[in-house]
């Protein structure tokens, strides 16, 4: 399969695991959900891990790929706020767990690059 298939669905197999994640340990992604945002940090786990559902679902079919591409280029910048949080919080911890907090913000840029090309590579596709 060439890598310009198998790029759409590694995204989208990413973003299936990361929404699974919300579901099946969502206290971890409760505690970086920002303050500053209304209701419950569970509320916000399990919306962003559905969305990521959706976007997963989205990348794997050619016809909404484009679209849902495009999407998960937005939804990446959106999250970040989420991975500064944490990167803040998680300041004091053990070097390991502060380099992997630390880590995920400049792992953003390529994410949204990534979902950017995905959509690129899906121009006038049916």
């Amino acid at each position: 399969m060439p890598r310009s298939q198998r790029s759409p669905l590694l995204l989208a197999g990413l973003l299936a695991t990361a929404g699974a994640a919300h579901f099946a340990n969502p206290r971890q992604f409760d505690a970086i959900v920002p303050s500053a945002l209304p209701g419950k940090p569970r509320t916000w786990t399990y919306a962003s891990g559905a969305v990521e559902l959706a976007l997963a679902a989205g990348v794997a079919l050619p016809r909404t790929r484009r679209a849902a591409a495009l999407a998960t280029a937005a939804f990446f910048v959106g999250v970040f706020p989420a991975n500064v949080k944490m990167a803040v919080d998680w300041r004091d911890r053990p070097a390991p767990q502060k380099a992997a907090a630390l880590g995920r913000l400049p792992l953003q840029l390529p994410l949204v690059l990534w979902a950017r090309n995905v959509a690129n590579n899906g121009k006038g596709r049916a």
